[in-house]
Protein backbone atom coordinates (compact mmCIF):
# COMPACT_ATOMS: atom_id res chain seq x y z
CA UNK A 1 0.00 0.00 0.00
CA UNK A 2 1.03 3.24 -1.37
CA UNK A 3 1.23 5.81 1.65
CA UNK A 4 0.78 9.58 1.42
CA UNK A 5 2.71 10.88 3.94
CA UNK A 6 1.98 14.86 3.50
CA UNK A 7 -0.95 16.73 3.03
CA UNK A 8 -0.80 18.99 -0.08
CA UNK A 9 -3.19 21.37 0.46
CA UNK A 10 -5.73 21.50 -2.81
CA UNK A 11 -6.56 25.01 -4.46
CA UNK A 12 -10.25 24.76 -3.50
CA UNK A 13 -9.36 24.40 0.28
CA UNK A 14 -6.93 27.29 0.93
CA UNK A 15 -10.08 29.16 -1.57
CA UNK A 16 -12.25 28.19 1.22
CA UNK A 17 -9.92 29.47 3.65
CA UNK A 18 -9.66 32.77 2.34
CA UNK A 19 -13.15 32.93 1.71
CA UNK A 20 -14.04 32.90 5.28
CA UNK A 21 -11.61 35.03 6.69
CA UNK A 22 -12.85 37.57 4.04
CA UNK A 23 -15.95 37.14 5.49
CA UNK A 24 -15.09 37.36 8.89
CA UNK A 25 -12.89 40.72 8.32
CA UNK A 26 -15.82 41.80 6.70
CA UNK A 27 -18.80 40.79 9.13
CA UNK A 28 -15.96 42.64 11.72
CA UNK A 29 -15.89 46.16 9.57
CA UNK A 30 -20.11 46.13 9.66
CA UNK A 31 -20.30 45.60 13.12
CA UNK A 32 -17.64 48.22 14.13
CA UNK A 33 -19.75 50.50 11.52
CA UNK A 34 -23.24 49.90 12.87
CA UNK A 35 -21.94 49.61 16.28
CA UNK A 36 -18.65 50.14 17.25
CA UNK A 37 -18.03 53.17 16.18
CA UNK A 38 -21.71 54.18 18.07
CA UNK A 39 -21.36 57.09 20.79
CA UNK A 40 -23.55 54.91 22.74
CA UNK A 41 -21.87 52.54 25.13
CA UNK A 42 -24.19 49.65 24.97
CA UNK A 43 -23.84 49.63 21.50
CA UNK A 44 -20.16 49.32 21.20
CA UNK A 45 -20.17 46.96 23.76
CA UNK A 46 -22.10 45.01 21.01
CA UNK A 47 -19.67 45.14 18.80
CA UNK A 48 -16.85 43.61 21.95
CA UNK A 49 -19.39 41.04 22.65
CA UNK A 50 -19.23 39.65 19.32
CA UNK A 51 -15.14 39.61 19.18
CA UNK A 52 -15.30 37.92 22.94
CA UNK A 53 -17.58 35.33 22.18
CA UNK A 54 -16.04 34.23 19.16
CA UNK A 55 -12.71 34.28 20.04
CA UNK A 56 -12.69 33.09 23.56
CA UNK A 57 -14.87 30.05 22.21
CA UNK A 58 -12.65 29.25 19.58
CA UNK A 59 -9.49 29.79 21.43
CA UNK A 60 -10.44 27.14 23.91
CA UNK A 61 -12.15 24.76 21.26
CA UNK A 62 -9.02 24.20 19.99
CA UNK A 63 -6.58 24.77 22.78
CA UNK A 64 -9.09 20.82 23.65
CA UNK A 65 -6.97 19.39 20.38
CA UNK A 66 -3.96 19.43 22.61
CA UNK A 67 -5.88 18.38 26.17
CA UNK A 68 -7.54 15.28 23.70
CA UNK A 69 -3.82 14.19 23.28
CA UNK A 70 -2.11 14.95 26.68
CA UNK A 71 -4.96 13.35 28.03
CA UNK A 72 -4.63 9.91 25.94
CA UNK A 73 -0.85 10.50 26.34
CA UNK A 74 -1.26 10.68 30.15
CA UNK A 75 -3.55 7.52 30.06
CA UNK A 76 -0.60 5.06 27.79
CA UNK A 77 -3.63 5.53 25.23
CA UNK A 78 -1.78 4.07 21.91
CA UNK A 79 -4.93 4.54 19.60
CA UNK A 80 -4.78 8.17 19.18
CA UNK A 81 -1.22 7.72 17.24
CA UNK A 82 -2.05 7.10 13.58
CA UNK A 83 -3.80 10.74 13.44
CA UNK A 84 -2.65 12.66 16.83
CA UNK A 85 -0.80 14.71 14.08
CA UNK A 86 -4.49 16.23 13.54
CA UNK A 87 -4.87 17.05 17.15
CA UNK A 88 -1.66 18.30 16.74
CA UNK A 89 -2.28 20.95 13.45
CA UNK A 90 -5.71 22.06 15.49
CA UNK A 91 -3.58 22.82 18.25
CA UNK A 92 -1.25 24.62 16.39
CA UNK A 93 -3.77 27.23 16.02
CA UNK A 94 -3.57 28.11 20.06
CA UNK A 95 -0.65 30.67 19.15
CA UNK A 96 -2.70 33.09 16.85
CA UNK A 97 -6.11 32.70 17.81
CA UNK A 98 -4.60 33.17 21.49
CA UNK A 99 -3.15 36.29 20.61
CA UNK A 100 -6.30 38.08 18.49
CA UNK A 101 -8.36 36.73 21.63
CA UNK A 102 -5.59 38.19 24.05
CA UNK A 103 -5.69 41.90 22.49
CA UNK A 104 -9.61 41.70 22.51
CA UNK A 105 -9.23 40.91 26.18
CA UNK A 106 -7.00 43.35 27.02
CA UNK A 107 -8.87 46.15 24.78
CA UNK A 108 -12.63 45.74 26.16
CA UNK A 109 -10.74 45.72 29.54
CA UNK A 110 -8.15 48.81 29.04
CA UNK A 111 -11.08 50.66 27.15
CA UNK A 112 -13.05 53.12 28.53
CA UNK A 113 -16.55 51.78 28.32
CA UNK A 114 -17.32 49.18 31.17
CA UNK A 115 -20.53 47.61 29.70
CA UNK A 116 -19.23 44.56 29.37
CA UNK A 117 -17.00 44.06 32.62
CA UNK A 118 -18.35 46.60 34.98
CA UNK A 119 -15.52 45.60 37.29
CA UNK A 120 -13.06 47.48 35.35
CA UNK A 121 -14.22 50.65 35.80
CA UNK A 122 -13.15 53.24 38.50
CA UNK A 123 -13.49 52.35 42.03
CA UNK A 124 -15.84 54.97 42.75
CA UNK A 125 -17.88 53.62 40.70
CA UNK A 126 -18.11 50.14 41.95
CA UNK A 127 -20.75 48.92 44.07
CA UNK A 128 -19.96 46.79 47.38
CA UNK A 129 -20.25 43.36 46.08
CA UNK A 130 -17.58 44.63 43.01
CA UNK A 131 -15.39 46.37 45.99
CA UNK A 132 -15.40 42.98 47.80
CA UNK A 133 -14.00 40.78 44.71
CA UNK A 134 -11.21 43.28 43.61
CA UNK A 135 -8.71 41.57 44.94
CA UNK A 136 -9.71 38.62 42.05
CA UNK A 137 -11.46 40.70 39.53
CA UNK A 138 -8.87 43.57 38.36
CA UNK A 139 -6.95 45.00 35.67
CA UNK A 140 -3.66 43.69 37.04
CA UNK A 141 -4.66 40.59 37.88
CA UNK A 142 -6.47 39.55 34.34
CA UNK A 143 -3.86 41.02 32.40
CA UNK A 144 -1.20 38.81 34.10
CA UNK A 145 -3.67 35.77 34.32
CA UNK A 146 -4.53 36.32 30.54
CA UNK A 147 -0.67 36.41 28.96
CA UNK A 148 0.01 33.95 31.21
CA UNK A 149 -2.33 31.75 30.47
CA UNK A 150 -2.15 32.19 26.44
CA UNK A 151 1.88 31.94 26.28
CA UNK A 152 1.82 28.47 28.43
CA UNK A 153 -0.94 26.75 26.13
CA UNK A 154 1.08 28.04 23.14
CA UNK A 155 4.51 26.89 24.62
CA UNK A 156 3.73 23.76 26.25
CA UNK A 157 1.87 22.62 22.69
CA UNK A 158 4.72 23.63 20.63
CA UNK A 159 7.15 21.38 23.28
CA UNK A 160 4.85 18.42 22.77
CA UNK A 161 4.27 18.59 19.30
CA UNK A 162 8.39 18.60 18.87
CA UNK A 163 8.41 15.43 20.50
CA UNK A 164 6.23 14.44 18.35
CA UNK A 165 8.17 15.53 15.12
CA UNK A 166 11.29 14.06 16.72
CA UNK A 167 10.21 10.31 16.24
CA UNK A 168 10.51 11.02 12.32
CA UNK A 169 14.00 11.27 11.92
CA UNK A 170 14.88 7.91 12.85
CA UNK A 171 13.84 4.43 14.47
CA UNK A 172 13.79 4.18 18.02
CA UNK A 173 15.12 1.36 20.25
CA UNK A 174 13.19 -0.09 22.72
CA UNK A 175 15.24 2.44 25.53
CA UNK A 176 15.15 5.18 23.82
CA UNK A 177 11.26 4.64 22.80
CA UNK A 178 10.94 4.11 26.71
CA UNK A 179 12.80 7.62 27.25
CA UNK A 180 10.47 9.42 24.49
CA UNK A 181 7.38 7.96 26.55
CA UNK A 182 9.01 8.99 29.45
CA UNK A 183 9.21 13.12 28.04
CA UNK A 184 5.63 12.38 26.39
CA UNK A 185 4.69 11.67 29.87
CA UNK A 186 6.16 14.19 31.67
CA UNK A 187 5.52 17.48 29.50
CA UNK A 188 1.69 15.97 28.80
CA UNK A 189 1.16 15.98 32.76
CA UNK A 190 2.64 19.42 32.90
CA UNK A 191 0.20 20.78 29.98
CA UNK A 192 -3.29 19.18 32.22
CA UNK A 193 -1.90 20.74 35.34
CA UNK A 194 -1.66 24.06 33.47
CA UNK A 195 -5.25 23.16 31.87
CA UNK A 196 -6.32 22.17 34.92
CA UNK A 197 -5.36 25.50 36.58
CA UNK A 198 -6.97 27.83 33.60
CA UNK A 199 -9.80 26.29 31.57
CA UNK A 200 -11.27 23.91 34.26
CA UNK A 201 -10.82 27.07 37.22
CA UNK A 202 -9.80 30.24 36.61
CA UNK A 203 -9.75 31.38 33.11
CA UNK A 204 -13.86 31.02 32.48
CA UNK A 205 -14.42 33.23 35.69
CA UNK A 206 -11.89 35.70 34.20
CA UNK A 207 -13.02 35.91 30.69
CA UNK A 208 -16.84 34.75 30.58
CA UNK A 209 -18.45 34.60 34.12
CA UNK A 210 -17.18 38.14 35.54
CA UNK A 211 -19.33 39.37 32.73
CA UNK A 212 -22.47 39.40 35.40
CA UNK A 213 -20.09 39.83 38.10
CA UNK A 214 -23.00 39.76 40.58
CA UNK A 215 -23.22 36.05 39.75
CA UNK A 216 -21.67 32.96 40.43
CA UNK A 217 -21.42 29.38 39.70
CA UNK A 218 -19.00 26.88 41.12
CA UNK A 219 -19.84 24.21 37.80
CA UNK A 220 -19.23 26.87 35.48
CA UNK A 221 -15.93 26.11 34.40
CA UNK A 222 -16.54 22.99 34.38
CA UNK A 223 -19.66 23.63 32.00
CA UNK A 224 -17.48 26.00 29.83
CA UNK A 225 -14.92 22.59 29.60
CA UNK A 226 -17.26 20.35 28.51
CA UNK A 227 -18.68 23.08 25.90
CA UNK A 228 -15.45 23.53 24.14
CA UNK A 229 -13.86 19.80 24.76
CA UNK A 230 -16.96 18.10 23.14
CA UNK A 231 -16.98 21.03 20.00
CA UNK A 232 -12.80 20.67 19.86
CA UNK A 233 -13.52 16.37 19.64
CA UNK A 234 -15.74 17.35 16.86
CA UNK A 235 -13.56 19.41 15.06
CA UNK A 236 -10.50 16.85 15.22
CA UNK A 237 -13.27 14.23 13.61
CA UNK A 238 -13.88 16.73 10.85
CA UNK A 239 -10.52 16.66 9.82
CA UNK A 240 -9.88 12.98 10.13
CA UNK A 241 -13.24 12.49 7.75
CA UNK A 242 -11.66 14.89 5.47
CA UNK A 243 -8.30 13.68 5.06
CA UNK A 244 -9.75 10.16 4.81
CA UNK A 245 -11.89 10.96 1.84
CA UNK A 246 -9.11 13.10 0.26
CA UNK A 247 -6.70 9.68 0.46
CA UNK A 248 -4.59 10.42 3.49
CA UNK A 249 -4.25 9.07 6.83
CA UNK A 250 -4.46 5.26 5.69
CA UNK A 251 -3.94 3.45 9.19
CA UNK A 252 -6.45 4.86 10.76
CA UNK A 253 -10.21 3.41 10.30
CA UNK A 254 -13.80 3.10 11.32
CA UNK A 255 -12.06 1.67 14.87
CA UNK A 256 -10.72 4.99 15.38
CA UNK A 257 -13.59 7.01 13.69
CA UNK A 258 -15.85 5.05 16.30
CA UNK A 259 -14.03 6.57 19.30
CA UNK A 260 -14.14 10.05 17.92
CA UNK A 261 -17.92 9.12 18.00
CA UNK A 262 -17.74 7.64 21.36
CA UNK A 263 -15.67 11.26 22.93
CA UNK A 264 -18.34 13.27 21.30
CA UNK A 265 -21.55 11.29 22.18
CA UNK A 266 -20.62 11.03 25.89
CA UNK A 267 -19.22 14.59 25.96
CA UNK A 268 -22.65 15.81 24.93
CA UNK A 269 -24.53 13.70 28.16
CA UNK A 270 -21.55 15.24 30.01
CA UNK A 271 -22.36 19.08 29.14
CA UNK A 272 -26.38 18.30 29.58
CA UNK A 273 -25.51 16.93 32.82
CA UNK A 274 -23.48 20.00 33.99
CA UNK A 275 -25.88 22.30 32.39
CA UNK A 276 -29.39 21.22 34.12
CA UNK A 277 -27.05 20.57 37.15
CA UNK A 278 -26.39 24.31 37.04
CA UNK A 279 -29.70 25.80 36.51
CA UNK A 280 -31.40 23.24 38.72
CA UNK A 281 -28.91 24.24 41.97
CA UNK A 282 -29.65 28.18 41.07
CA UNK A 283 -33.54 27.54 40.71
CA UNK A 284 -34.23 25.64 43.86
CA UNK A 285 -32.24 28.36 46.12
CA UNK A 286 -34.26 30.97 44.52
CA UNK A 287 -31.46 33.42 45.74
CA UNK A 288 -31.91 36.35 43.75
CA UNK A 289 -28.37 37.54 43.16
CA UNK A 290 -28.01 34.19 41.16
CA UNK A 291 -31.91 33.82 39.60
CA UNK A 292 -30.93 37.12 38.22
CA UNK A 293 -28.37 35.27 35.82
CA UNK A 294 -31.72 33.00 34.32
CA UNK A 295 -34.50 35.55 34.08
CA UNK A 296 -33.31 36.58 30.29
CA UNK A 297 -32.23 33.33 29.63
CA UNK A 298 -35.56 31.36 30.49
CA UNK A 299 -37.68 33.99 30.76
CA UNK A 300 -36.75 36.56 28.66
CA UNK A 301 -36.10 36.64 25.24
CA UNK A 302 -33.23 34.25 24.87
CA UNK A 303 -35.70 31.50 26.01
CA UNK A 304 -35.49 30.14 22.76
CA UNK A 305 -32.12 29.75 22.51
CA UNK A 306 -31.78 28.45 26.07
CA UNK A 307 -33.53 25.42 25.27
CA UNK A 308 -32.83 25.03 21.82
CA UNK A 309 -29.36 23.99 23.15
CA UNK A 310 -30.66 20.96 24.71
CA UNK A 311 -32.25 19.98 21.68
CA UNK A 312 -28.76 20.49 19.33
CA UNK A 313 -26.08 19.70 22.33
CA UNK A 314 -27.77 16.93 23.91
CA UNK A 315 -30.58 15.60 22.06
CA UNK A 316 -29.11 14.97 18.02
CA UNK A 317 -26.30 13.82 19.80
CA UNK A 318 -27.85 11.19 22.17
CA UNK A 319 -30.36 9.82 19.77
CA UNK A 320 -28.19 9.84 16.76
CA UNK A 321 -24.86 8.71 18.15
CA UNK A 322 -26.23 5.94 19.82
CA UNK A 323 -25.91 3.11 17.08
CA UNK A 324 -22.21 1.67 16.81
CA UNK A 325 -22.84 2.36 12.90
CA UNK A 326 -23.62 5.90 12.92
CA UNK A 327 -20.69 6.58 14.61
CA UNK A 328 -18.97 4.67 11.72
CA UNK A 329 -20.78 6.29 8.83
CA UNK A 330 -18.70 9.68 7.91
CA UNK A 331 -21.77 11.63 6.40
CA UNK A 332 -23.64 11.20 9.58
CA UNK A 333 -20.02 11.81 11.89
CA UNK A 334 -19.86 14.99 9.53
CA UNK A 335 -22.93 16.33 10.17
CA UNK A 336 -23.38 15.62 13.96
CA UNK A 337 -19.43 17.28 14.56
CA UNK A 338 -20.60 20.53 12.37
CA UNK A 339 -23.90 20.21 14.37
CA UNK A 340 -21.95 20.09 17.87
CA UNK A 341 -19.42 22.56 17.28
CA UNK A 342 -22.40 25.02 15.79
CA UNK A 343 -24.79 24.31 18.68
CA UNK A 344 -21.89 25.08 21.28
CA UNK A 345 -20.80 28.36 19.08
CA UNK A 346 -24.88 29.13 19.96
CA UNK A 347 -24.30 28.24 23.52
CA UNK A 348 -21.58 30.76 24.30
CA UNK A 349 -24.19 33.36 22.67
CA UNK A 350 -26.47 33.27 25.26
CA UNK A 351 -23.21 33.18 27.95
CA UNK A 352 -22.63 36.04 26.24
CA UNK A 353 -24.76 38.66 24.94
CA UNK A 354 -27.54 39.03 27.74
CA UNK A 355 -25.38 40.55 29.89
CA UNK A 356 -25.37 43.49 27.73
CA UNK A 357 -28.78 43.10 25.62
CA UNK A 358 -31.00 41.66 28.24
CA UNK A 359 -34.28 42.90 26.61
CA UNK A 360 -33.78 41.81 22.95
CA UNK A 361 -31.78 39.16 21.10
CA UNK A 362 -29.09 41.36 18.91
CA UNK A 363 -29.08 39.97 15.07
CA UNK A 364 -26.69 36.83 14.99
CA UNK A 365 -25.96 37.45 11.35
CA UNK A 366 -23.34 39.32 12.49
CA UNK A 367 -21.87 36.69 15.12
CA UNK A 368 -22.19 34.27 12.14
CA UNK A 369 -20.02 36.32 9.97
CA UNK A 370 -17.00 36.59 12.42
CA UNK A 371 -17.79 33.22 13.53
CA UNK A 372 -17.06 31.80 10.10
CA UNK A 373 -13.96 33.98 9.60
CA UNK A 374 -12.70 32.06 12.66
CA UNK A 375 -13.48 28.98 10.99
CA UNK A 376 -11.48 30.06 7.90
CA UNK A 377 -8.57 30.77 10.19
CA UNK A 378 -8.53 27.82 11.71
CA UNK A 379 -9.12 25.67 7.95
CA UNK A 380 -5.80 28.18 7.13
CA UNK A 381 -3.52 27.21 10.35
CA UNK A 382 -4.58 23.60 10.18
CA UNK A 383 -3.94 23.06 6.89
CA UNK A 384 -0.17 24.62 6.78
CA UNK A 385 0.77 23.09 9.85
CA UNK A 386 -0.41 18.75 8.06
CA UNK A 387 1.30 19.97 5.03
CA UNK A 388 4.62 20.70 6.66
CA UNK A 389 5.34 17.41 8.44
CA UNK A 390 4.23 13.65 7.51
CA UNK A 391 0.69 12.69 9.28
CA UNK A 392 2.13 9.84 10.33
CA UNK A 393 4.30 9.49 12.99
CA UNK A 394 5.54 5.82 11.65
CA UNK A 395 8.30 5.63 14.38
CA UNK A 396 6.39 6.60 17.31
CA UNK A 397 6.59 3.58 20.00
CA UNK A 398 2.66 3.08 20.11
CA UNK A 399 2.51 3.04 16.17
CA UNK A 400 1.50 -0.41 15.97
CA UNK A 401 -0.63 -0.62 18.97
CA UNK A 402 -3.13 2.10 16.76
CA UNK A 403 -2.93 0.29 13.61
CA UNK A 404 -3.90 -2.85 14.69
CA UNK A 405 -6.87 -0.89 17.39
CA UNK A 406 -10.13 -2.38 17.43
CA UNK A 407 -13.09 -1.69 19.80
Amino acid sequence: MTIREKFEIPKRYSLWSYTLIAVGIISVILLYVTHGASNDEHERARFWSSLLQNSVFFLLVVNAGMFFLCATILAWGGWTTTFRRVSEAVASAVPVIGIICGVILLAIVFGNDHAIYHWAAPDDQLDEILKSKSGFLNKTFFTVWTVLTIALWSLLGKKIRSLSLSTDERKMSVEEGKIFQWKNTVWSALFLLVFALTVMSTTPWLWLMSIDAHWYSTMYSWYTFASTFVSGVALIALFVIYLKNKGYLEYTNEEHLQDLGKFMFAFSIFWCYLWFSQYMLIWYSNQPEETKYFEPRVEGPYRGIFFLNIIINFIAPLLLLMKRGAKRNYTTMTILAVVIIFGHWLDFFQMVHPANSRDHVPMMLYDLGVGLGFVGLIMLLVGRTLSKHPLVPKNHPFFKESVIHHT
